[in-house]
């Protein structure tokens, strides 16, 4: 399940890889990218997730809770309908290398530091609970040396959300991804 998964990139992209694919978001989505994947409309502040109890294997959430007010809600909500022994996977923005854009996003509730997504995991009662900085840079998978040209454009700072070129921008922004077992 995609929890928060707008017009459903990803969820196309899992369902292209042959894996079974829900979506849920605060608004339903209009986009013909995820024609044929039911999204839910949920309200993640108001609401439980529309599923029973132990019901997804993987449960992925990108961009949402630093939108939110109840973060501890909204992953004691994933944990509910994750299965015994399935995993969560919450990426956000990385607080340290956004910290002077991040609050220009004006929906942006929470800043997020790699421990405090590991502690809100682990109070929340996922097992082997983790974070990391993750470069949104497929090229810096492949290629880790790459990394040492990320590093520096870093010392300049986060760049403008306008900046059309990707690399100088991801090699700046970073994000956290946390991940946890039930």
């Amino acid at each position: 399940m995609d929890v928060g998964c707008g017009r459903g990139d990803f969820l196309k992209s899992f369902k292209d890889l042959g894996l079974n694919v829900y979506g849920i978001d605060i608004e339903k989505s209009k986009s013909e990218i995820a024609r044929n994947v039911e999204i839910y409309n949920c309200n993640f502040e108001l609401n439980s997730f529309p599923f029973e109890d132990n019901f997804f294997d993987i449960i992925f959430s990108k961009s949402v809770i630093e939108h939110l007010k109840t973060p501890d809600s909204f992953i004691k909500e994933i944990y509910r309908v994750l299965k015994p022994g399935g995993t969560a996977i919450v990426m956000t923005p990385d607080w340290q290398s956004q910290m002077k854009i991040f609050y220009n996003d004006y929906t942006h509730v929470h800043p997020y530091t790699e421990t405090g997504i590991k502690d809100l995991l682990e109070i929340s009662g996922f097992k082997n609970a983790s974070a990391e900085i993750f470069y949104q840079l497929p090229v810096l998978w492949k290629f880790s040396w790459l990394k040492i040209f990320s590093k520096s454009l870093q010392i300049f700072g986060p760049v403008k959300k306008t900046n059309k070129n990707k690399f100088i921008r991801w090699s700046r922004e970073l994000m956290i991804l946390g991940q946890g077992k039930k």
